[in-house]
């Protein structure tokens, strides 16, 4: 009995014995693991004191090139810089949304409490009326949009994620990043998407989270929270580092753009990639990866290639708090190569200085001491005047007045009147809307003006923000057309109807229960309306145009305010007559735009954009390519600043525009050596023709005739010459109807035809080869006799003017523009040559070049502003009419000298009244390059007097 206890016994003991030495051998084999298996696999290791090391592979980012301009100008350059980035270095876990926000919360407020901002390049924006917004369309939405719904292809979106509003994509980030709050902490399906943050605030949350997220696939991959930091904000982010986990400070490079506005249109600027760039990129190079910085527009896009540089890498070996411990396996990046483009930078400027000085010299010539000025039934275009209360209002309407500083803590004593103006006047008006959504119902049409106004934000508002779903709005509905069409029926009322019929996305109003009614639907879209207008500057400010008509703001409390607000400051001998009150408001402001205190583009009354695209037309160079007004992109560049960037999208000026190659408008008459071209070649005319003008073209209408400009009066008999320096309408009337001609029938497509295959000789067909966005041409289709004087459906940018003119200079030689001159290594040496390729020649008798450029030199013969210039320039007007109640387009064409062409000029000035005009800009443009005026004559910051436009002639 014993001897079996005892065998029990031993081998309980022996089979303990074997477990333990097991365990042994599993713990041994464990920490054999952690030291060497580790540390070959996962590049974790042990130093002696077993502290643990952690190894990562980093990337080395190359420093971007340089852009020159063709003398060697500095354009664009890099300099040292911190960034402030966060690694994922949070558990997997139902905390982990909670604690990731709640760093980024804190590490946001530290960088904008120095006085840095977050960098929100992003899809989505909020504009001026605190709604969010796409900033891309078509493509480029749907593939953002397939991005976010995690669709490898935007053939996969579902019907409803394709139809997503701005406001609605930010929802849904804010629920799948957890940015919100729970109305109910025990209920989980309480959660709110975004609430108790500012729309601010979630937007920089979500710009940070959703490139966290881009980055999670890549294993030690930090994402970008701001560039560019300061020193304190630095230090700050340091001192706090251990409540700010996988926070860092990193070395960078910020990208400087020199005399930024100048160039911003040319140049664009760089950001951090976006998912839809990164594919692309990687197509072409797969070292790309989703943290880097790229060019998003301008010559930095068009030649990323050649300016992004080489990666370099190291090893780094880093402790369990992120402290790097050692380094090695370096390997140095590569910087970019250079570009050097063709435009001259002072050439470049002083265009730009001679349009902004201009158009101040003509908004002063149109600007009267009035409050409304009305067109009369036989009113000109060139006879629109500018009443300086339409000035006024301009300073809040175009953010000039920053109207939240009218109301802080710190606003003047003009600033808090205006305010007390503008609250009682926007109770009143709350009232009477509601009054009227809820009681009165009057139609459309038997509104007042500032209440049609009013209502149709409204209206806009509900669409804008989806409550109203367009997608699901019947156009061919009689309730429809009631509202938009006959403005029969009260927004209220068609607020109704859309509910009768399903058009309202009740998902965007707060209600309590699925199960609701109509009116309690219509009383939360009642709600919703005023909520939305509470703080929306774009309602709020349409206030201060009634406001100032009704004399409830005076000129003078305007003025005062832009003293205020620091916007202008006056030189001591006018301040004292202002404080005296011996200035009118009136003279207060003439003053401020003479002296550019304010620009035409801040204004953004008619006219306050120009271009003028300057070549060299011996080889296709493009010396000056200008759009005003510009912008500074350097806060483009380096982390989008949200703020500017709302504010440039809301400029009614659109500086974000490229008015040299983005935007399109009739030529006018300077079609017309198109039209004597294609007479000419085609055998309808010869030098030797002529054609008589009586002021009237009654071949196709005998009823409604075409009139030339000149008409009642005429020109009598012309050749082409004549016809080109007279801009007579009647001679090319009769040119295009020759062309059209088939026997003896008109037949109008034979007549376009032709002149389409003469503005594709000369380039006028497609875009012109420059590196950047340019907008297609458009050829008319529409009316051969009209489209031969340049009317039809003819729709060119200035930059496809330009390479038109510059054929016409050289007698034939069409060129594909250019604006890049070369590249070079970092160290200076050249890698290849660029220039302009020869597209093709229009072969032209002499002969016919003679009278094409003898008319153009007679028409700046004819111009006695020309008079005083020392060189002779030959030249073409035109002035184009898009509406009836705005001022015309102004175009000038031109080279010179006229003997010997060196360099074309194509200038516009969008509603700038009168050809004349933009002839005498162009005439600035030209004593400068031709060093006949002193550069500071030219560009002495002050409004430039121009001389009265002439009203019809072009």
């Amino acid at each position: 009995m014993f001897s079996k206890i005892k065998e029990v016994v031993v081998n309980f003991i022996t089979s303990r014995l074997v477990m333990i030495s097991a365990l042994l051998i599993l713990a041994c084999a464990g920490l054999i693991y952690r030291l060497f298996f580790l540390q070959i696999v996962k590049g974790e290791t042990y130093q002696d004191s077993f502290q643990l090391k952690i190894q990562k592979e980093k990337s080395i980012a190359a420093a971007r090139g340089n852009i020159y301009d063709r003398n060697g100008n500095l354009l664009a350059y890099n300099q040292l810089s911190n960034s402030v980035m966060i690694e994922d270095v949070y558990e997997s876990g139902s905390g982990k949304n909670a604690a990731l926000n709640e760093t980024i919360n804190k590490t946001i407020d530290i960088i904008e409490k120095d006085g840095d901002v977050v960098d929100t390049d992003f899809n989505i924006q909020l504009n001026s009326a605190n709604e969010f917004e796409f900033t891309i369309e078509d493509k480029a939405l749907l593939r953002f949009l397939a991005d976010v719904y995690g669709k490898s292809n935007t053939n996969d979106l579902k019907y409803e994620e394709r139809s997503k509003t701005a406001q609605e994509v930010v929802e849904d980030l804010c629920e799948k990043f957890g940015i919100g709050d729970y109305t109910d902490p025990n209920n989980k399906k309480s959660f709110v998407p975004g609430m108790g943050y500012t729309k601010e605030r979630q937007l920089k949350l979500i710009v940070i989270r959703y490139k966290m997220f881009s980055n999670s696939y890549q294993k030690y991959i930090n994402t970008t929270i701001a560039t560019n930091v300061c020193d304190k904000t630095v230090a700050d982010i340091m001192e706090n580092s251990n409540i700010l986990e996988g926070v860092s400070i990193e070395e960078d490079t910020a990208r400087v753009y020199v005399d930024s506005e100048y160039f911003s249109q040319i140049l664009g600027y760089t950001g951090k990639v976006s998912d839809t760039e990164l594919a692309e990129l990687q197509a072409i190079n797969p070292s790309y990866t989703s943290n880097d910085t790229v060019g998003k527009s301008g010559i930095e896009q068009s030649m990323e290639s050649v300016l992004q540089g080489t990666k370099g890498s190291e090893t780094v070996y880093v402790d369990n708090t992120g402290k790097v411990i050692e380094t090695s396996s370096y390997i140095d990046s590569t910087a970019g190569s250079n570009v050097y483009l063709t435009i001259d930078k002072d050439l470049q400027e002083a265009c730009y200085n001679i349009i902004e000085q201009s158009l101040a010299g003509i908004l002063i010539s149109k600007i009267e001491n009035i409050k409304f000025y009305t067109m009369g039934e036989n009113s000109k275009a060139s006879d629109i005047k500018i009443p300086v209360y339409d000035v006024f209002f301009a300073l809040f309407d175009n953010h000039v007045i920053n109207l939240k500083h009218m109301e802080s803590s710190d606003a003047g004593s003009a600033e808090m009147l205006v305010h007390e103006s503008f609250l009682a006047k926007q109770q009143q008006v709350h009232a009477s809307l509601r009054s009227e959504l809820t009681e009165l119902n009057t139609p459309y049409n038997q509104l007042t003006k500032e209440y049609q106004v009013y209502m149709s934000y409204l209206a806009n508002k509900l669409y804008n923000t989806g409550v109203i779903d367009s997608s699901k709005v019947d156009k061919e509905d009689k309730n429809y057309i009631a509202w938009t069409t006959d403005e029969t029926i009260s927004l209220s009322d068609y607020i109704r109807y859309c509910i009768s019929a399903n058009w309202i996305d009740v998902t965007m109003l707060d209600l309590e229960s699925q199960y609701v009614d109509s009116q309690e639907i219509f009383d939360k879209i009642v709600e919703f309306i005023f909520e939305e207008i509470e703080d929306d500057d774009e309602f709020n400010k349409k206030f201060y145009k009634y406001l100032l008509q009704d004399d409830l703001i005076s000129g003078n409390a305007v003025c005062n305010i832009l003293l205020e607000q620091g916007i202008v400051e006056l030189p001591e001998e006018e301040l004292s007559q202002w404080l005296a009150g011996s200035e009118s408001p009136y003279t207060f402001i003439i003053n401020r735009i003479s002296n550019l205190d304010i620009t035409p583009a801040q204004l953004a009354l008619d006219p306050c954009t120009g271009s003028m695209v300057v070549t060299d037309v011996n080889n296709g160079d493009v010396l000056a390519l200008v759009s005003y007004p510009g912008y500074d992109n350097n806060k483009m560049a380096n982390g989008v600043d949200s703020e500017y960037y709302a504010k440039l999208r809301s400029d009614q000026s659109s500086p974000l525009l490229n008015y040299a190659t983005m935007q399109r408008t009739a030529p006018g008459s300077t079609f017309k050596m198109v039209s004597a071209t294609a007479g000419l070649l085609e055998g309808v005319i010869d030098t030797g023709s002529t054609i008589t003008c009586t002021g009237v073209f009654d071949k196709l209408d005998n009823t409604n005739p075409a009139h030339c400009w000149i008409y009642p009066r005429s020109h009598g008999s012309l050749d082409v010459t004549g016809g080109i320096r007279n801009s007579c309408n009647a001679f090319f009337f009769e040119v295009g109807y020759r062309l059209s001609l088939v026997g003896d029938n008109y037949k109008s497509d034979v007549g376009l035809e032709k002149l389409a295959k003469y503005a594709d000789m000369y380039g006028l067909s497609e875009t012109t080869g420059i590196e950047i966005t340019e907008y297609d041409p458009i050829v008319s289709d529409l009316d051969s006799t009209r489209s031969a004087i340049g009317q039809g459906t003819n729709s060119f940018t200035t930059v496809g003017l330009a390479r038109y003119i510059t054929a016409v200079a050289n007698s034939g030689t069409c060129y594909n523009l250019t604006l890049v001159k070369k590249t070079s290594d970092p160290d200076g040496n050249l890698l290849e040559e660029h220039g302009a390729t020869i597209r093709n020649h229009i072969d032209m008798d002499s002969s016919y070049w003679n009278a094409i450029h003898l008319g153009m030199r007679q028409v700046v013969e004819d111009k006695d502003y020309f008079n005083d210039l020392a060189v002779n320039v030959a030249g073409k007007t035109g002035t184009a009419e898009e509406s009836k109640k705005r001022a015309n387009h102004a175009l000038f064409v031109c080279y010179a000298p006229y003997e010997n062409p060196e360099i074309s000029i194509a200038t516009r000035i969008a509603y700038g009244y009168s050809s004349s005009y933009a002839a005498q800009i162009t005439k600035k443009a030209l004593a400068y390059y031709f060093g006949l005026a002193e550069a500071d004559e030219m560009q002495n910051g002050t409004a430039q007097e121009l001389q009265g436009g002439e009203a019809n002639a072009d």
